[in-house]
């Protein structure tokens, strides 16, 4: 998946933008508070119809305008498709693929994936469960089809069983149905995250040794449970204080990816720059299977290459995205912070970036 052609109307201080987009390497540079960042998340937008710089919508809108309106051009394995977003400041969406409206955001997710690399990518190390749960879902989702079933199945069993572990009189009869709907469907999808974490982890491997040397580095997945006991026993025995507390305390709500280093946590022995190039492994890794597994691509949104890597390690991480193939999206407040990132071989086009506009638009094969 790429796009050849971005248009940003009224996203933060970009009033109005169009671009038209290498598939290979785009180059965005400027002062800081130029507007590259919200190029990147105006690519965002457009995959999760959500910012990864704020939860609030007239957060992006610009300052005195009804709405952001984005509109791209998706080249896919079934050629190119329009794609159009409107965010507006009542907080009303519309999302239209090929000139229809869709019914769920998760179709733009699916016909858009997108790897996000930027200063909070030391999260997925140091960050909460719940952000390493969605990185091992974000691969669940585009590999397999009954992924997404599974999903949504085990957040309604869940919330039944809290709802009633919390209001209800809990009846034998109605405790034991819900419990077996959700010890079924967490099985279910828990066996998805395995499998695709089997694939997952000798990729990851590979390809982190081809940025940096880590010995004994590792992934260690929790179900989320004890996995000695099944989860039927684990409900059972922790009934009591599940009633106490008023909600589920295991199951794969609480699945956990944990990487370590020596049996320490990678977040607390690793340097930054360290963090960022396992980080970056781990997103190259998703891409790679997509690409295997699907021959769909990524669109990798790499904002400030600079941070924490010195030029050795940009470089590396360059060349193995060079490897998937992928349009890539990166930004520097230094263009010479990209010399020598890429082969000759790549497409790379150079947007300079002033004040919300192009400075002047200058593309080359180097």
């Amino acid at each position: 998946m790429s796009i050849s052609q971005l248009s940003i109307t009224q996203l933060r201080n970009l009033a109005s933008l169009k671009l038209e987009l290498s598939s290979q390497t785009n180059l965005f540079y400027g002062p800081n508070g130029s507007g590259k960042t919200s190029i990147l998340e105006a690519v965002h937008l457009l995959s999760l119809a959500r910012s990864f710089r704020t939860n609030k919508h007239k957060h992006y809108i610009q300052h005195q305008q009804p709405e952001s309106v984005l509109f791209a051009r998706v080249q896919g394995p079934q050629g190119e498709l329009p794609v159009g977003f409107q965010r507006s400041q009542d907080a009303s969406l519309k999302v239209r693929i090929g000139g229809e409206p869709i019914d769920a955001v998760a179709e733009l997710a699916e016909l858009v994936p997108i790897q996000l690399i930027n200063s909070d990518t030391f999260r997925l190390l140091e960050g909460s469960p719940s952000i390493r749960r969605q990185y091992i879902d974000w691969g669940g989702f585009h590999l397999e089809s009954r992924f997404m079933a599974a999903w949504k199945a085990v957040r309604r069993a869940l919330s039944q069983r809290n709802s009633l572990l919390k209001y209800g009189k809990l009846e034998p009869s109605v405790r034991a149905a819900w419990d077996r709907e959700f010890i079924d469907r967490a099985n279910e999808l828990d066996g998805y995250r395995r499998t695709y974490l089997e694939q997952l982890i000798p990729c990851f491997e590979r390809l982190l040794a081809e940025l940096v040397e880590l010995d004994q580095l590792s992934l260690h997945y929790h179900c989320g449970w004890d996995q000695k006991k099944g989860l039927d026993q684990v409900l059972e025995q922790g009934f009591e204080r599940d009633r106490q507390l008023g909600f589920t305390q295991q199951g794969p709500q609480r699945a956990d990816l944990k990487v370590k280093m020596r049996g320490m946590l990678a977040s607390e022995v690793l340097s930054r720059g360290q963090q960022k190039l396992v980080v970056s492994a781990l997103k190259v890794a998703q891409g790679y299977l997509l690409r295997q597994q699907t021959e769909r691509r990524c669109i990798y949104l790499i904002d400030d290459l600079p941070a924490e890597l010195d030029r050795h390690h940009r470089q590396r991480l360059c060349r193995l995205l060079e490897q998937l193939d992928s349009q890539v999206l990166v930004t520097s407040t230094d263009r010479e912070a990209f010399e020598g990132c890429w082969s000759e071989q790549v497409e790379v086009r150079e947007f300079p970036i002033r004040n919300g506009a192009l400075a002047n638009i200058e593309g080359n094969g180097s």
